[in-house]
């Protein structure tokens, strides 16, 4: 018998690099969701991606799901397009560094205030890795690229405190060197009634590779519901800059709020309903 994990996978060729830390993100992925399929949270045809520009963006390749190629930093819109369309669908986007950080930033910090009941999975690389290695919003001070040859010369942003301040709901971030603590942290941010932001450290093998070994930084936090002060506490002790000291992963804040769904009554109607628009009957 064929298991639900096994139904997720497609006959796609794999192309990213071999032993990019991709894998291990699908691979936390697919046990996610085969485990939200299993225990009936979901259905697999109730399984919507959106993936922007980039490496990561293949997943959406190998992944036997719904879902739709977005334009360069407008993963956000278009999974808040599909929500609105049906409520009922559990919509994940896929997004990297740059298309989330550079191209989409002004959709990533609407997020929190408009709390639609979706997760953004950000693979982070401090790189745009596909085409070959530009800096991104991530990426440490001194990285030698072939736009800045004399070393990037800005701070990089930290995306942790920026959700904070944006009013994000759901914040945490993850190893993917470690796929079982990935897929719970995805398990819980797919649960989550409301906007769930999910970064994933993730190192590219062709470019920045000073940040290779940064994953061996990271320690395990216990999960954070709604005290502030000690997401920002956690949020801060690493500043994206330097490969010292250590790297904190785990759920850094939840809190709960209206999600969009609870705020629209006609979409609160079609949940009830458990229909989208094209089904619903007046």
């Amino acid at each position: 018998m064929t298991s639900t994990k096994e139904r997720l996978r497609t006959d796609f060729e794999i192309t990213w690099c071999p032993g990019c830390y991709n894998f291990m993100i699908l691979e936390s992925v697919k046990r996610t969701l085969a485990k939200l399929i299993d225990e009936k949270f979901t259905k697999q045809e109730d399984i919507a991606i959106v993936a922007g520009i980039g490496c990561h963006a293949k997943i959406f390749d190998y992944l036997n799901v719904s879902g739709f190629y977005g334009l360069h930093g407008r993963v956000i819109p278009i999974a808040t397009g599909i929500k609105l369309g049906n409520p009922n669908l559990k919509v994940i986007g896929f997004s990297g560094d740059g298309d989330a950080y550079s191209e989409g930033m002004e959709h990533f910090i609407h997020a929190g205030r408009f709390n639609t009941n979706m997760t953004l999975v950000v693979h982070d690389n401090q790189a745009f890795a596909l085409t070959t290695g530009q800096p991104t919003p991530t990426t440490q001070e001194g990285y030698k690229s072939k736009i800045e040859p004399q070393g990037e010369h800005n701070t990089p942003i930290n995306p942790i405190k920026l959700a904070l301040a944006s009013g994000i709901t759901f914040i945490a971030r993850a190893n993917s060197n470690d796929i079982e603590n990935t897929a719970r942290i995805l398990e819980q941010a797919i649960k989550h009634n409301g906007f769930s932001f999910v970064e994933i450290i993730q190192p590219c093998l062709q470019f920045n590779t000073d940040m290779i070994e940064i994953g061996k930084l990271t320690y395990k936090t216990e999960d954070n519901k709604d005290d502030m002060k000690k997401a920002l506490s956690l949020a801060d002790e690493w500043d994206y800059n330097n490969k010292k000291g250590k790297i904190p992963v785990g759920i850094f804040y939840q809190t709960q709020k209206p999600s969009l769904d609870d705020k629209w009554n006609l979409l609160s109607e079609l949940k009830k309903k458990k229909v989208g628009w094209k089904n619903l009957k007046r």
